[in-house]
């Protein structure tokens, strides 16, 4: 991650002979997207389901962080990491369902980060609850994927 923003402050400088392209910054996007999902997997396996959800947003963050790239002018995407905000300003609508889905969703990235959250959320996060959240992450996955280069 730390590359990636030393090339985008390159990207910004005049002096800059290296530039990266807006296919480059898509790839960075879907390239540590499909990293974090090997970690869902790990962290799933090892019953760390809680961090599983928490990474998993992750995930679905950056491949909504490559559409925004996909589709904006500017290859560098805004610092935040609400879903909902992210797809719409990337004109992407998922439906009804899917996008309800992600409102709640929401929650794991800010849950996770926080200590007067965790002791709730840890109660919530059992494996069938996290099996469930996956599937339904799976899904969002994929379809996002298939509007991606």
């Amino acid at each position: 991650m730390y590359s990636y923003f030393l090339q985008i402050s390159c990207l910004k400088s005049e002096n800059s002979k290296k530039m990266m392209t807006k296919q480059q910054h898509i790839d960075y996007w879907l390239n540590t997207a499909a990293d974090d999902w090997g970690s869902v997997e790990l962290l799933f396996g090892g019953k760390k389901y809680l961090q599983c959800l928490f990474w998993a947003h992750l995930v679905l963050e950056k491949l909504a962080k490559a559409l925004w790239v996909k589709n904006h002018e500017d290859d560098i995407p805004p610092r935040i990491h609400n879903l909902i905000v992210l797809l719409k300003q990337s004109n992407v609508d998922l439906g009804e369902e899917k996008m309800n889905f992600l409102v709640n969703y929401n929650n794991f990235q800010l849950s996770a980060r926080y200590p007067d959250y965790l002791h709730n959320i840890y109660k919530v996060c059992t494996k069938q609850f996290t099996e469930t959240q996956l599937d339904e992450v799976k899904e969002i996955r994929k379809c996002l994927l298939e509007m991606l280069p």
